[in-house]
């Protein structure tokens, strides 16, 4: 049993203790709330700075995408001049434009092919032939498309059919290709089912009415 002088040293130790523990933790928690303070301002700023970033790098990717556009109408232009549209532009995109939308491997292709059946009595000139399992894609560029030239496509594809009888057992499909399509001749190819691939807002060559002409052949 402790006397009351003991006991009275002992409640003024714990009352010496706990005043200290008091001091430490109030002092503990003001410097927790100060960088708790320093860390929510560095926050903030770092949110400014990436918000930053983020504007910097929309305005960078939007510039880029405006560049682009204008190289790739410049150097469509040139093509145009020059004469090699079909060679320069549009067949490197044969290839993986079809793959995309019509879910194929492309396994033989063939550029400017001409051939002549003196039986027959024909002679063809045919821009691209795409060959898949499945499908055939027979393309003619035009530099300067008009509605008459699609006619003209709609004819040379039969006279491809009786030149090339050996692909007859795969669906043919027609696309016609150039730099861009005026609103006029988009409707005239909806009509006559013929797929038209040109750039899309100068950004990249697509196929611009695919929609509508699957829908048609569903």
């Amino acid at each position: 049993m402790y006397n009351e002088i003991e006991l009275e040293e002992r409640v003024e130790s714990l009352e010496t203790i706990l005043g200290q523990f008091i001091v430490q933790t109030n002092t503990s928690i003001t410097r927790l709330e100060r960088e708790m303070r320093v860390f929510k301002n560095e926050m903030k700023d770092f949110k400014d700075e990436m918000k930053d970033f983020k504007d910097e790098m929309k305005d960078f990717k939007t510039e880029s995408i405006r560049e682009r556009r204008a190289m790739n109408k410049q150097w469509g232009e040139l093509a145009n001049k020059m004469g090699t549209l079909m060679e320069d532009i549009v067949a490197p995109a044969v290839r993986p434009v079809v793959e995309k939308y019509f879910n194929v491997e492309i396994m033989d292709m063939m550029i400017n092919r001409k051939k002549k059946d003196k039986i027959l009595g024909l002679a063809g000139e045919f821009d691209v032939i795409a060959v898949s399992e499945k499908y055939l894609f027979l393309v003619e560029t035009k530099s300067t498309p008009k509605i008459q030239y699609l006619h003209e496509f709609m004819n040379n594809i039969e006279k491809f059919k009786k030149l090339f009888p050996e692909y007859m057992d795969k669906k043919l499909i027609p696309i016609f290709a150039s730099l861009r399509f005026e609103n006029d001749i988009i409707a005239m190819a909806n009509e006559l089912e013929l797929f038209l691939l040109a750039y899309r807002e100068w950004d990249y060559m697509d196929i611009l009415n695919f929609d509508e002409i699957s829908a048609r052949m569903r």
